[in-house]
Formats: C-alpha cells, structure tokens, sequence
C-alpha cells in the first residue's frame, strides 16, 4: 500500500539537521521540500545532496509557503519555543529537537500553542523506540508487573564531557548555550523514557544535586568554559506515590552503572546499560513462578521480527521521525511525546532549583520559577 507523500520543510542543517535529512531520505511518503539555515552555503550544500529543491535564509518566507504540510526544526534549545510557535501558527504539524526548550515555561508556551492551532506537536524522544522499550511497554500493558511504584534513571559515561573529553563542542559546556550538561543532553532521553513507562505520571515534588568534580585537560577547561554538571543525581516523587531516582553520568569514576529499571507489585524490569554508546547488558524480566524466584531474558531480535510480520503499521515505531510521518499520514495516532518531554523539562528544572535551593521544590514552586529563554530572530 502507497503511503501519502508528506511535504516537510527543516530549519536548521547543522549536525542533527544533516541527521534528520538522511533519515527523511530513506522515509517512505517523506519528501522534504524546503530546508532553512541563515548559513546559506550549509544549507545549499545540505539541498543539493538530499535533493531538496527550494532553500531559504530567513524562516518566515518558509513558513509563509501553502504547500509544506510539516515543519522540522533543528535549532539550539533556546530557539525551539519562537519557531515552533511561529510554525504552528501558520498552519504547520511541527516536530522539535529535544529538548522541548530551553525552559519548561516555554515549553508548556509550545504545548499551549499546539494545543489551540489544533496541529501536532512532536518532539525527538529516541529511547522510546528502542527495542527494549517496546518490550517493556508491553510486559507492563500485559500486567506482568503489577502496579508500578518505582522506576530508576540511569546513564553513563567514564570520561564523556563533551570538548574537554576530546569530542563535540564547548556549546554543550556552558549554561548560557546549553542549559545544563548531562542532564539535559543525555538525562533527557533516560527520564522520559521512564515516564513514557509510568504513562507519564504527574509531578508532586523534587530533589536534586548537580556535581562536578572530577579533574579535567587545564587547557581544554579554560577553553571551553566549563560551568555545568557532569553527574546529576534526583529523585522524584509522583501523585500517587510513585517514585524515581535518577543517576547521569557525563563522568564517573566506575566501571559501568546498571541500566535504567521499573519495578511492580508482580514484576520487575532492567533495561539494557549503555557505555559510551555500547549496549552492555540486555534486557530482562524479574518475578516470581510457582513460588520460585525468575530471572528471564527477552529475545529482542525475535520479537521485533514477529512484530513487524504480524502486526500492522509497525514499521511506525521504528523511529521518532518514522513515527512523526506514519502519524501525519493518519496511519497511527501520535504517541504523547510532547507532554513527556514537558514533564521531563519540569523534572529537570527542578532538580536545577533543587540543588541551588538546598531543598526539596513541590511541582507547583518549579513551575512558578520556571522563566521564559526564548531568542526570537
């Protein structure tokens, strides 16, 4: 069956922007019909490989075209709540870089926004198409946990800062470009992926400590002007009484973490670790049988395989931009990631405002704190 062709412009060709092209390529039903970056000659040269036909230096003459049905954009953190609220205006579905902004007052604004024009509002949520994610999600659909009551956070890296570990850029190393360090770069996909898990609970309170203590290259510090956390440490209590904990690591004297986790009344769950990338443990499933402790294995490969011949539109969760166009196509219904990626950004504030406060902060406190960071161009 022939999907229907879906006419997506992308603002912003940097790296993630360059990422998101090469996977439209390769998109049945996604043809990118504009691409948008004030550096005329990056995004020129990002046309000409993809094929892309029209190329444009201010967003606005992008926006105001009748013809692109969707927006994609690709910008720093502090950018995302001005375009998207601009594309959703004009008529545009939008999906977003994660995180949802630079704050979580602009991202409820985008929410808010997406919410009154009556268009979808998707944001780059990767973890939540993970094959063990899946697996997960159905093991707790099916019951096979219980009821929920508490989840665990994680990720890791030995030495991973970005720069003055010797990778990427000093733009991950500052507040002022960045937010924060590995919070809000790799933690973001960890906490969401969890909520996404928990079916997004809502927030009562919070705790925090942000960490950075471990000796660094004195020149490569001095260049990049080092002024975030390389560990985040939180825990998190819901309405309900289900709670979190959360440990990210851009740095770490350990020899590896174990991988992020929920557990139930009947079940629990260990989701694989990851070093630098590499999968280092697999999932797997814990409960009792016949009154006998079981630890189980999941063939992850087996099931995906099964999944995709049996069951109809799977290739939808293949991917967040594979999903974002099976949705545009009406084939399934949008998964809810723009509310989780908001409640992510809540967390994550508050963990922030924790840390400097001293205390614990009550949902209702992180948000009345929270102030918009917006640049608008």
């Amino acid at each position: 069956m022939e999907h229907a062709q879906i006419r997506i412009g992308v603002i912003g060709v940097g790296i993630i922007g360059k990422q998101h092209l090469d996977n439209y390529s390769r998109i049945e039903g996604a043809q990118v019909i504009a691409v948008c970056d004030i550096n005329e000659r990056e995004a020129r040269e990002a046309a000409e490989k993809y094929g892309v036909p029209d190329v444009y230096t201010d967003y606005k003459e992008l926006l105001a075209r009748d013809d692109i049905d969707a927006v994609d954009v690709c910008l720093h953190n502090n950018f995302h709540a001005p375009l998207t609220i601009a594309a959703l205006q004009a008529g545009k579905h939008v999906y977003c870089e994660k995180p949802i902004a630079g704050s979580y007052h602009d991202g409820k604004w985008m929410v808010d926004a997406a919410r009154e024009s009556g268009k979808m509002l998707h944001i780059q949520l990767g973890t939540l198409y993970k094959k063990e994610t899946k697996a997960a999600k159905a093991l707790i659909d099916a019951g096979q946990l219980g009821r929920l009551f508490h989840a665990r956070s994680s990720g890791f890296r030995r030495r991973g800062r970005p720069f003055v570990d010797g990778f990427g850029t000093a733009h991950f190393t500052r507040k002022e470009s960045a937010g924060g360090g590995a919070l809000l770069d790799m933690g973001v996909y960890h906490i969401a992926q969890m909520l996404y898990l928990l079916g997004n609970p809502k927030l009562e309170r919070v705790t925090g400590r942000l960490i950075q203590e471990m000796e660094m290259d004195p020149q490569r510090s001095a260049q990049s002007g080092f002024d975030v956390e390389e560990l985040a440490l939180g825990f998190v209590t819901f309405q309900g009484g289900v709670t979190l904990d959360i440990f990210e690591a851009w740095a770490v004297h350990l020899g590896g973490v174990e991988g992020s986790s929920i557990i139930g009344s009947r079940g629990g769950i260990r989701l694989p670790s990851y070093h630098s990338a590499e999968q280092t443990s697999e999932l797997s499933y814990h409960t009792t049988v016949a009154d006998m402790d079981m630890d189980s294995r999941i063939d992850l490969n087996r099931m995906d395989i099964r999944w995709h011949r049996m069951r109809e539109n799977e290739d939808a969760y293949d991917s967040s931009q594979q999903h974002w166009v099976a949705a545009l196509q009406g084939r399934v219904s949008l998964l809810p990631t723009a509310e989780i990626a908001l409640s992510t950004m809540l967390i994550s504030e508050g963990l922030y405002l924790s840390d400097a406060k001293g205390r614990e902060m009550t949902a209702d406190e992180i948000a009345a704190s929270s102030k918009s960071l917006a640049i608008w161009i």
